[in-house]
């Protein structure tokens, strides 16, 4: 309706020329040529709006095949999963020589979760296998022509998350009575290990921490690092930073020093102090009072003991009553003990070097002992001492020319926390899921 109106007024100008009538010719077309390619996009639009499929989290498309999912058992292998599915012991051979360079089918795991493909035909022939390595890997048999293996990592993005709570019993129980994330836990209590000595925590103690999660779409995967963190003890304030000095990532506190001592507060993690250090104690097997000038550590066989700090390994021995005893130098003036174990940690014997917070052997009750629990040892200068009234020196702190730009990303880190606190915000963290 328009174009007509257009040309009708054009038409009966007295003033009409041969430039003003290729212009409008011109212009027709150009319209024309418009309305066209609109249409033609309508319908474009139109058939991708038709021709759009959905697929499901390892990318195949919904509703295009039989999908049988399951959970490996306890001592099950890949032969037991696929055999019944009507895969032949040469395919599952083929399957494991192929997949070896990449993921070993020896090592699957029970609760590992997997998934069949069939095709939707009168066969529901298998078109592909999936088994779910971790939260972001998984690998991927296909089943058509020819055998065609593939390893496929999921795209994930790192996010900042902040938790927060109030100290009930202790900090791993105050994240399970939550349903929350002990992981979390379990790196808080590493960040602050030089600081506080999670034996002694207290009702009311608080904390806060600034962290990141990786993310495969809405569902957390991956528990990453606390960025800050606060912890209040006692009433007392702690405070770490994460901060990269020379390409190492290490926790500092606001002052720019190490939050690393040079021994950890204790060789195990969160477990009862049966027995203190003492002039004057009542033996327990010999009824006699003698002094017992270690820490007893109450807790099951198997538990792992860690190094209180870096150093060479200078006994790793049956020793009489100790029972299985690894003793450790760390320098020129500490030395440290560890009695009644079970076994050794992988590797431990004489001359070795070990790091803090490596396992150097597990809990037991060999030895003149009553039952499990690990009598540790700490000797300064060639003294035996009380190893929880000890003062050790920091770590490497903030160089000084680190520290204007140390100072200037540690402000924006408190701001966050300052932020929490605030907010009064007690969010706990939930364990990474995934699901097929």
């Amino acid at each position: 309706m328009g174009i007509k109106k257009l040309l009708k007024i054009n038409f009966n100008s007295h003033q009409l020329n041969l430039p003003s009538l290729s212009f409008f010719i011109v212009l027709l077309l150009l319209v024309f040529i418009s309305i066209n390619c609109s249409d033609q996009s309508k319908e474009t639009v139109e058939e991708t709006a038709e021709t759009i499929i959905e697929y499901d989290r390892f990318g195949f498309p919904v509703d295009s095949f039989l999908v049988v999912r399951g959970e490996v058992n306890k001592n099950e292998t890949l032969a037991d999963i696929l055999i019944p599915n009507n895969f032949s012991y040469p395919l599952v051979t083929e399957i494991y020589n192929q997949t070896k360079p990449i993921f070993d089918f020896r090592k699957i795991r029970p609760g590992k979760k997997y998934r069949f493909y069939f095709n939707q035909d009168s066969t529901q022939s298998i078109h592909s296998f999936v088994y779910e390595i971790s939260k972001i890997e998984f690998i991927v048999v296909g089943i058509t022509d020819s055998l065609k293996i593939d390893l496929v990592e999921r795209e994930t993005e790192v996010v900042e998350n902040t938790v927060s709570g109030t100290i009930n019993t202790s900090l791993y129980q105050t994240f399970i009575d939550n349903n929350s994330s002990q992981l979390l836990a379990g790196k808080l209590a590493e960040v602050f290990a030089w600081q506080i000595d999670f034996y002694t925590i207290q009702k009311g103690d608080s904390f806060f921490a600034l962290y990141e999660q990786e993310k495969v779409g809405d569902a957390v995967v991956k528990i990453g690092d606390i960025l800050a963190a606060k912890f209040i003890h006692k009433g007392n304030e702690y405070n770490a930073f994460l901060y990269n000095q020379d390409g190492k990532l290490e926790y500092f506190d606001e002052n720019g020093g190490s939050l690393q001592k040079a021994f950890l507060k204790a060789p195990l993690k969160f477990k009862r102090i049966s027995s203190s250090f003492s002039r004057n104690r009542l033996h327990p097997i010999l009824r006699v009072y003698k002094p017992h000038l270690g820490i007893d550590f109450a807790a099951a066989i198997g538990t792992p003991v860690q190094a209180v700090g870096d150093g060479i390994v200078v006994e790793a021995r049956r020793n009489g009553a100790a029972g299985n005893y690894v003793k450790i130098k760390h320098n020129s003036a500490y030395s440290s003990g560890y009695m009644h174990l079970s076994k050794y940690g992988k590797g431990i014997r004489n001359g070795v070097r070990v790091q803090q917070g490596q396992i150097i052997g597990y809990v037991g009750s060999t030895g003149r002992s009553t039952g499990p629990h690990l009598d540790f040892r700490f000797w300064k200068n060639g003294a035996l001492v009380n190893y929880l009234t000890q003062k050790f020196p920091s770590s490497k702190s903030v160089s000084k020319e680190n520290l204007n730009s140390y100072y200037t990303f540690k402000d924006s880190l408190q701001a966050k926390i300052d932020t929490l606190i605030n907010l009064n915000q007690i969010t706990l963290v939930r364990e990474p899921e995934s699901t097929l």
